[in-house]
């Protein structure tokens, strides 16, 4: 099937992101390069994009995509390691940098990827297929403690002790191995009127087990402040985040940044020495418009956050 991802917040993005013709540009989550096509037709022959993707499926088509452009790098990496791919690269500084958190629509609907609790498939959830845990080894392995603490934090589940406690039972008798033998599951532990209220019963542990496997909140604090130290004077990142978890980490990693001082309220001038990094250019983060959700609902939950470098004195 083709690899598509509706690009959210796209025009917001780019004009956030304030793109000058010459520049290097890179998209941390290429995805069907929906952004990036759009930021590389703003850059001239002299500037560069860089598209990174964990997917391989991503990388593939956004090379059909913007076939028609040469300034294109493609880097089948995670952007955890954008220190080193950037080093690889010989490039040690650049003009923006975007991250687009959102699942492709390519990876909810396609059927071999176990993403999605509406398509039966095999339990599987994984970004970058090469990496050895997937959705049906934290489901069939993990401890029922651990279970718990993975659904109730990242899927801030309120029944996610009563759903570890059916999965655990439940694999007893025999594996674990698709998707909707793990939506009856769900179902089966929450209680019939929850059931009939609110989102999808399984939303929110599919959520959180496909945050597990692919290290979704562990790697955010990190590859933003790296980005952030390869962002030139006045350079720009855009981060759009779809749950509050995400939204969280990121928006205290921009304010510990703008403003890393640890001194005590009560001393009258600065003592640690710690400078601000950035601007946060988003007091509020932008959220996609009533069009933009009526015409791709999976935008809904979108929110997004801009930071500028500015120039440490």
């Amino acid at each position: 099937m083709e690899f598509r991802h509706v690009s959210v917040l796209l025009e917001e993005c780019l004009k956030g992101l304030n793109i000058k013709e010459n520049g290097i540009y890179v998209d941390c989550t290429l995805g069907g390069a929906g952004h990036s096509k759009e930021i590389i037709k703003r850059l001239s022959k002299e500037g560069k994009l860089i598209g990174i993707d964990q997917d391989r499926d991503a990388i593939k088509a956004a090379k059909e995509r913007l076939k028609d452009y040469e300034n294109v790098i493609y880097v089948h990496d995670n952007f955890y390691n954008l220190d080193e791919i950037l080093k690889n690269l010989n490039i040690e500084y650049v003009d923006g940098i975007l991250m687009d958190l959102g699942v492709s629509s390519y990876q909810l609907d396609n059927d071999e990827r176990g993403f999605s609790y509406m398509k039966d498939a095999s339990l599987d959830m994984r970004m970058n297929r090469d990496n050895g845990l997937s959705a049906y080894e934290v489901v069939n392995g993990y401890s029922k403690e651990k279970l718990y603490r993975i659904i109730r934090e990242y899927g801030e589940e309120k029944f996610a002790s009563r759903i570890a406690d059916f999965i655990v039972k439940k694999r007893e008798n025999s594996p674990i191995s698709t998707t909707f033998q793990l939506v009856d599951i769900i179902k089966a532990a929450i209680p019939a009127r929850a059931r009939r209220e609110g989102p999808h019963p399984a939303k929110r542990t599919f959520q959180a087990i496909r945050i597990e496997v692919n290290n979704e909140l562990g790697i955010l604090d990190k590859a933003v402040e790296q980005g952030i130290n390869h962002l030139n004077p006045e350079g720009r990142m855009a981060i759009i985040t779809f749950h509050s978890l995400e939204d969280r980490i990121i928006k205290n990693k921009f304010k510990s940044l703008e403003n890393p001082c640890t001194c005590p309220k009560e001393f009258p001038i600065c003592v640690c020495g710690k400078k601000p990094q950035i601007k946060i250019l988003t007091k509020k983060p932008i959220e996609p418009s009533e069009e933009e959700v009526e015409e791709n609902p999976r935008s809904r939950s979108a929110k997004l956050r801009i930071a500028e470098k500015i120039v440490i004195r």
